[in-house]
């Protein structure tokens, strides 16, 4: 089985060993350690068969048919660690550090390899970073301002100077609204967006400033953790201000391209808050090929929309900061400069 490895050591050991997740494929496509590859051990439906015969049978029978299904892959497991593992040092973990993990770590141990398990498996990983994203404390600067501000294009740019990021949307595949979904590509689940947000935090430096979009606690499908929220919403947060027409003008440079059948489905999803002639409009306007008048349309219901949020927010650390036709490379030079005067920290 090899030497055990505690949570706490999982980071210092993906270094240089290759994590090997034996659960089911539908069990990792849930949600997994990122960076870890899936040899799973059983199926799904071998799992399912495995588990029932446990319940309804008896222990000693589960084993006899999962020793059924693992014995003629025994071969291809090895094959598959040999060839993802160069120096052939490998972490195995299961759910919860059981049988399966103990016996893809007994098969690759007298197959030559270095082998450590994960104690406590994936659920304790699951319990560590829900536990941090309370516990650790990060030095988070937000980013608001209404619909069509550009927030994420000035954020990049402001990463482009060397500065701390982290990209809720960009994890969750979601722009965070009806329209965030077009263009995108599917979303990760709650649970695995987690595991991605956690890898992020986890390599930044807490005493540097960290700069994120202001959002509402969910993103399309997935939801930003309880403990890393709170600190999100106390945090102090930048109100940017631009003029209608850009904001109008930035997202038909957004959204320009898509398919007017996605924008349709997406003015859909507003229908009651746009109102019966407001949604009637934006549909004869994209019908008219009209992106400008459908998207000043949609701005009217975000405006007020974002006020309500702005109005609620628990910070009470807000500063406004007004733009007008300057490059999102310029508003990003005058919001790190702004953050170094009244912040005081490192922020690089």
């Amino acid at each position: 089985m090899g030497k055990l490895a505690n949570i706490e050591n999982l980071w210092e050991l993906q270094e240089e060993r290759l994590v090997i997740d034996v659960r089911t494929p539908a069990e990792f496509e849930k949600g997994h350690i990122p960076g870890a590859i899936n040899i799973p051990l059983f199926s799904n439906e071998e799992r399912v068969v495995v588990g029932t015969a446990y319940k309804q049978v008896s222990p000693d029978e589960a084993l006899m048919k999962g020793l059924d299904f693992v014995g003629p892959k025994m071969t291809s497991y090895i094959k598959q660690a040999k060839i993802m593992s160069s120096n052939r040092k490998v972490l195995v973990h299961c759910w919860r550090g059981g049988k399966r993990s103990f016996s893809m770590g007994w098969l690759l141990g007298i197959a030559g390899f270095d082998v450590m398990t994960l104690k406590g498996g994936y659920k304790a990983y699951r319990g560590f970073i829900q536990k941090a994203f309370s516990e650790r404390k990060l030095n988070m600067l937000v980013l608001g301002g209404r619909t069509g501000c550009g927030k994420t294009s000035i954020l990049h740019a402001i990463k482009e100077k060397q500065q701390q990021l982290i990209d809720l949307e960009g994890m969750a595949n979601h722009k965070g609204s009806a329209f965030g979904g077009i263009g995108e590509n599917a979303q990760p689940s709650v649970e695995h967006f987690e595991n991605c947000l956690y890898d992020v935090i986890r390599k930044l430096d807490p005493q540097k400033l960290i700069w994120l979009e202001n959002e509402s606690r969910n993103i399309g499908r997935v939801f930003i953790p309880e403990g890393f929220w709170k600190q999100l919403k106390q945090a102090p947060l930048i109100n940017l201000e631009l003029p209608f027409e850009r904001r109008v003008e930035h997202l038909v440079d957004q959204y320009g391209q898509a398919p007017v059948e996605d924008l349709k489905q997406s003015f859909e999803k507003i229908k009651k808050r746009l109102g019966g002639l407001g949604f009637k409009k934006a549909i004869e306007a994209l019908d008219n090929n009209d992106l400008k008048s459908a998207a000043a349309i949609a701005l009217q219901y975000y405006d007020k929309s974002y006020q309500y949020m702005l109005e609620n927010n628990e910070t009470k650390d807000i500063h406004l900061m007004k733009f007008g036709k300057e490059p999102f490379e310029v508003i990003a030079d005058r919001l790190i400069a702004f953050a170094e005067e009244h912040f005081g920290v490192a922020i690089g």
